[in-house]
């Protein structure tokens, strides 16, 4: 199979300046976006305050989050920038099966990250013993098991697909609703698969989420402390933010039939998943909790004064 070309022509074209513009603020984000998250990884790790499994998870989101960015950002400037915009049949089943393991994973941790609130709020007297490192390991394994072996069968199943034409996407990544749609063969149960795989990945989760702060919302407001109160809707509003940005983009992505795709939309919506979600993601828990501020002016303080040591 010849190479697949990334044609990104409909946002960019090589006498317009707009991609030299485009490119350079992708890039400003990607920086920002791994110093964020590495910053949350970093803290977590170093400060003893943060070893707990809501920040073990939210590392483990961070992580996700670098290697997102990492595997889709620089392909897609340089296919801004250069002529050739090409990408190899290698490289193309590379960026599918991370970019679909990683986001596999996601909704699946997010799920878990709630049920770790649901426990904190609803049962505190348990929560050390329910949530026990062991069982978020397994947590953990399990997010990134289900994931990648969705990724392993989505992977394979758009890519032996018959192609047209000059196999070009006219799209900004490698992803299955756009590979689905060059198929010079019926789809239907390519179609039926992506919607019943999305159910799984986005509907169910986003059901659990919504139940789980439906009973933390019960038990919150039984908190006679005003303070508390505020407490718990400040972690755990950092964590919904989160969710209803992620579910809702990759939902209007996803839940609909590859045929009725606009194609100016879906790159709006991928350009949004790859670089803005990375990046609002250590933004939302850093603003908002007082934990990752606090252990981060710790860090800087060490910092300084072993400098004037």
């Amino acid at each position: 199979m010849t190479a697949p070309s990334l044609d990104s022509s409909s946002w960019a074209s090589p006498t317009d300046l707009s991609w030299k513009l485009l490119s350079v603020v992708m890039l400003i984000i990607y920086i920002l976006s791994i110093l964020g998250n590495g910053m949350i990884i970093l803290l977590s790790v170093v400060d003893p305050h943060l070893h707990t499994p809501m920040y073990f998870f939210l590392s483990n989101l961070s992580f996700m989050d670098l290697c997102l960015t990492t595997s889709t950002v620089p392909q897609t400037v340089a296919n801004f920038k250069g002529k050739d915009k090409t990408i190899t049949y290698g490289g193309c089943v590379t960026q599918l099966f991370i970019s679909l393991g990683l986001g596999g994973v996601e909704c699946v941790l997010l799920s878990v990250m709630a049920y770790d609130h649901y426990v904190a709020v609803c049962r505190p007297l348990h929560y050390m013993v329910i949530m026990h490192p062991q069982v978020c390991l397994q947590l953990i394994v399990t997010a990134w098991f289900t994931g990648f072996g969705n990724s392993v069968v989505q992977t394979a199943l758009a890519m032996t697909l018959p192609l047209c034409s000059k196999n070009q996407v006219d799209h900004l990544l490698c992803e299955v609703p756009v590979i689905v749609k060059l198929a010079c063969t019926n789809t239907s149960i390519n179609e039926a698969e992506i919607f019943a795989v999305s159910i799984f990945f986005l509907v169910v989760p986003l059901l659990f989420i919504l139940v789980s702060y439906g009973h933390i919302t019960l038990a919150v407001l039984k908190i006679k402390s005003a303070q508390g109160r505020r407490k718990v809707f400040g972690t755990c509003g950092s964590h919904l933010m989160v969710v209803i940005i992620f579910f809702g983009t990759l939902m209007s992505m996803y839940l609909q039939p590859p045929s009725s795709y606009s194609q100016d939309m879906n790159k709006s919506i991928a350009l949004f998943c790859i670089l803005v979600t990375p990046l609002l993601n250590p933004l939302i828990y850093t603003l908002r909790n007082k934990d990752v501020k606090g252990a981060l002016r710790s860090l800087v303080r060490g910092i300084i004064d072993s400098r004037e040591r």
